[in-house]
């Protein structure tokens, strides 16, 4: 797990080790809908509430559908927000959680003016939108494009993430400058790349991603590695 960082605005991003879960979701893993023993997964998002000095409650989980709903949070929630891949907030206290294992984590903040926002952006989310709707609620609140942070979490690379030529030019036509090539010469996509020409037309220049590749990295959960595995989070919130 990384250590938040400093500031008002703190995010961070877990990975797979030293949890309670065991077998292909060992160890660390944090999402309840891959098949893991459900004690073991509260446990763990028990564990990460701790790291973020903040009760269990406030942490604000989503039911992601590779979608472009985006809910605004003024609370707890008392379970997962259905059916959405997006959330904004501009209430302190309150950590915006993105579960993943492939897809691009995206944790954006205003800090002026108190927002916070997360998106799930998978191939298909993000080809469809998923953050220029997460731009645009942050907008609603008071939110900047030339004042937003983003960090783009760690994801599938596109020298690992190989695709058919066909899917890949329609990623890259819905996301343009996705396409690339593995490092094996087949076609390939790197969402982050795309993300960052799309929120760079947005306004939002300010972005960096963590460089990892979940593919690549096994401190990480991979569903195109492992297929059956856990979820890491990647979370952000403002202190009060």
């Amino acid at each position: 797990m990384t250590p938040p960082a400093t500031g008002r605005v703190r995010r961070v991003v877990t990975d797979r080790r030293g949890g309670a879960s065991a077998g292909e979701f060992d160890s660390f893993n944090l999402g309840d809908h891959v098949g893991d023993d459900p004690a073991a997964v509260a446990a763990n998002r028990r564990r990460l509430a701790g790291h973020l000095g903040l009760p269990p409650g406030n942490v604000v989980w989503m039911d992601q559908v590779h979608g472009t709903r985006i809910a605004r949070v003024h609370g707890p929630t008392g379970g997962a927000v259905p059916a959405t891949d997006g959330l904004v907030t501009d209430r302190p206290g309150l950590a915006l959680a993105v579960l993943t294992a492939d897809c691009v984590p995206v944790l954006a903040a205003d800090e002026e003016a108190g927002v916070i926002g997360a998106a799930h952006a998978g191939r298909v989310g993000a080809a469809a939108g998923i953050v220029p709707a997460l731009i645009g609620a942050m907008g609603s609140l008071g939110a900047l494009p030339d004042r937003i942070t983003v960090l783009l979490g760690p994801a599938a690379d596109g020298r690992h993430y190989e695709l058919p030529e066909d899917l890949a030019a329609e990623v890259e036509a819905a996301l343009p400058g996705s396409r690339t090539s593995t490092v094996a010469g087949t076609a390939g996509v790197d969402i982050r790349a795309g993300l960052t020409r799309q929120l760079a037309g947005l306004g939002v220049s300010r972005v960096s991603a963590d460089p990892r590749c979940t593919i690549a990295d096994d401190t990480l959960f991979s569903y195109r590695r492992q297929g059956r595995t856990g979820r890491q989070a990647s979370v952000i919130w403002r202190q009060q």
